[in-house]
């Protein structure tokens, strides 16, 4: 194929001719590069001319279309709201097992509630691999349409009776400082199936075992939950014959769910398969009951999830959906000065033909997954909305490209998903992006992302008022240090520590880091907040805590209508969440809060800081808005599972 041909194609499918480099400068995409990303597009070339294009086709959007708008509850174009974020999984409690479950989450929302908060911000509740517990980031999951099995308080399920045997086990899962995925998994999956042992041999008359209940929800969930029961069977299967948990590295046989293996396994491991479906209704219930527990608690936004930007390549998802996701290229990021080799992010996205394609399309059952539960979602990269930065298998990050998606398309299924469940949206938008971006996802009525430390220009940090009222605005999140740590420096230091940053470099954000903090101290005492004495790079850690109060009341003053307060800053503490750029040499996602539920009331900076966000963001016409709350709450439970059944019964 000729050089125009090829650019030509190239443009039609949406490859971008250029990417940008870490020296601000654009470069071309090599012919090679869009031959590769067309291949993983599905398009198909001979040597003079494409043979094949996308199944679904390309859908070219118009520039002068209406950009369709999310919901905004009314609540909150008359006040502005807090609320708390944390990591489920981090919580401790003297009656979990050795991870954060659905029951803490309620009690955790009845505490918020208590202190002022509107929501609770999550980190993804997604499907992980339950036969390689410790494939445990909640941003790589098997299935974003599933749940995690194992957030399910086991304790609080009918039949339910422990042992001294078991309680010793759970204690020394409590009692570790990282949460021990495997640990945990052979745990409560051991418990489980005796449990749905029991629950077979219940009669159908007890009504603490709801067969019409399970029946409807295996009937809702159709192929889409079948498939992936069918998978966690098939991995928990593999693993115990040696072979890994992901389809990749199964027998050729079992690599499509449509195979005659498959379909014989299926049948000589029924019983199986429906208990991986149980487990699923069981996790559903459970956050059924903890949304609503939020919302008695009077949260009026309730509960905020968060959805990864893909999935993983050899996960449910991908085996139980093949002809809707990319197979011959990851999802990843281009070179910066962050990262000076790019990204690559080895996650499977979803084929721009595929994405929005049919009334029951992919990203509306995606989405719809999470807003069953929610008053809030958080899409993460939401770039994506328009753009993916696909790196072809074998290639390096330098050698990927940007690829278009059907933005509009893609807006509309948020409008319309988020006013059926009455769910706002909130997107991360950071790093490399168009520059219209922020005011298009603005127009749609979609929350921006704003980090404290992200908020600087050549003057230093911007002061409240530069905020966006369309907005969330935070301190940290889970891939940095708390406000503290990033005080200490103590990110460039685990950079350094880590080998993701060369040593020089190191020194040139160790002196920016200087810089930095000067410039927070100044945008503070101008916003006429209290700067502490002593402050310096060395500051002792009740003076850091003065600070971190300081902080968090200088972003309660911004206009943004969501302001979060991160559970980890309130606890103080000092092992990050997740080191980017690390696997092997941190425990990501494992580290566990210092500090117990039991023990947050008596905290003593969790009380400062959440009453200086009640001093700062009132609750305006407190019983209007109370009202309010109960109609949602009521329209809500009315329409859930309807939407749900609707949505769900068309799964493919």
């Amino acid at each position: 194929m000729k050089s125009a041909e090829l650019d030509k194609l190239a443009r039609r499918y949406g490859i971008s001719p250029t990417r940008p480099s870490p020296e601000d400068r654009e470069v071309t995409i090599s012919a090679d590069t869009k031959r590769k990303i067309l291949s993983a597009l599905e398009v198909e070339l001979s040597a003079d001319r494409e043979t094949r294009g996308p199944r679904r086709g390309q859908e070219s959007e118009r520039a002068d279309q209406t950009i369709p708008q999310s919901f905004l509850p009314d609540f909150l174009l008359k006040t502005r709201v807090w609320g708390i974020s944390l990591q489920l999984y981090e919580l401790r409690s003297a009656r979990n097992w050795g991870i954060g479950d659905f029951e803490d989450l309620s009690d955790a929302a009845d505490l918020a509630g208590k202190l002022g908060a509107d929501f609770i911000g999550l980190n993804p509740l997604h499907a992980p691999f339950l036969a390689d517990p410790d494939r445990c980031s909640p941003y790589e999951p098997s299935s974003r349409q599933h749940l995690n099995p194992l957030y399910i308080a086991v304790d609080r399920l009918p039949g339910f009776v422990g042992s001294a045997q078991l309680e010793r086990q759970l204690e020394g899962l409590r009692r570790s400082n990282l949460v021990d995925y495997a640990g945990v998994a052979r745990a409560k999956l051991g418990t489980l199936r005796d449990l749905w042992r029991a629950w077979l041999q219940a009669g159908a008359a007890d009504e603490t075992y709801d067969r019409v209940d399970f029946d409807a929800f295996v009937a809702r969930g159709g192929n889409s939950l079948r498939r992936h029961a069918l998978f966690e069977c098939l991995s928990l299967f593999m693993v115990e014959h040696g072979a890994g948990a992901g389809w990749q590295a199964w027998p050729a046989d079992f690599r499509r769910f449509d195979s005659a293996a498959v379909a014989e396994f299926a049948r000589e491991h029924e019983d199986e398969v429906r208990f991986h479906m149980w487990l699923q209704w069981l996790a559903h219930g459970q956050l059924l009951q903890a949304a609503d527990r939020a919302r008695e608690a009077g949260l009026r936004i309730g509960l905020y999830l968060d959805l990864a930007v893909g999935e993983a390549v050899d996960g449910s998802a991908t085996w139980s959906e093949p002809d809707v996701y990319i197979s011959k290229a990851t999802i990843g990021s281009p070179p910066d000065p962050f990262a000076v080799e790019g990204q690559d992010w080895h996650l499977a996205g979803y084929l721009p033909s595929a994405i929005a394609a049919g009334d029951s399309s992919p990203y509306r059952r995606m989405v719809s997954a999470a807003m069953r539960y929610a008053g809030a979602i958080r899409i993460d990269h939401a770039p994506a909305l328009r753009r993916l930065f696909l790196v072809p298998l074998g290639s390096r990050p330098d050698g990927g490209a940007y690829v278009r998606y059907p933005q509009h398309r893609l807006l509309q299924i948020l409008a319309e998903t988020s006013a059926e469940y009455r769910c706002l949206v909130i997107g991360e938008a950071l790093g490399m992006i168009p520059p219209d971006l922020p005011d298009e996802l603005a127009a749609a009525q979609i929350l921006s992302y704003r980090i404290l430390s992200y908020e600087q220009d050549g003057k230093g940090f911007k002061p409240p008022d530069a905020y966006p009222v369309f907005g969330l605005t935070c301190i940290s999140t889970h891939d940095h240090q708390t406000l503290a740590g990033w005080w200490r420096s103590a990110d460039i230091q685990d950079r350094r520590e880590h080998g993701i940053v060369p040593p020089d470099l190191t020194a040139k954000h160790l002196q920016q880091r200087r810089r930095e903090r000067r410039s927070l101290k100044a945008a503070l005492r101008a916003a006429g907040i209290d700067v502490p004495t002593r402050l310096g790079a060395r500051a002792s850690r009740e003076t850091l805590r003065d600070l971190t109060v300081s902080a968090y009341r200088f972003i309660a003053r911004t206009p943004s209508l969501l302001v979060a307060v991160r559970l980890a800053d309130l606890t103080d503490e000092k092992r990050p969440t997740n080191i980017p750029g690390t696997s092997d040499s941190y425990p990501n996602w494992k580290p566990k809060l210092s500090v117990s539920l039991e023990g947050l009331a008596s905290n003593p900076l969790l009380h400062r800081i959440t009453a200086a966000m009640r001093e700062e963001r009132p609750r305006i016409h407190a019983a209007r808005n109370d009202q309010e709350a109960g109609l949602f709450r009521r329209d809500r439970d009315k329409d859930r599972e309807m939407k749900a059944k609707d949505h769900l019964s068309k799964s493919p």
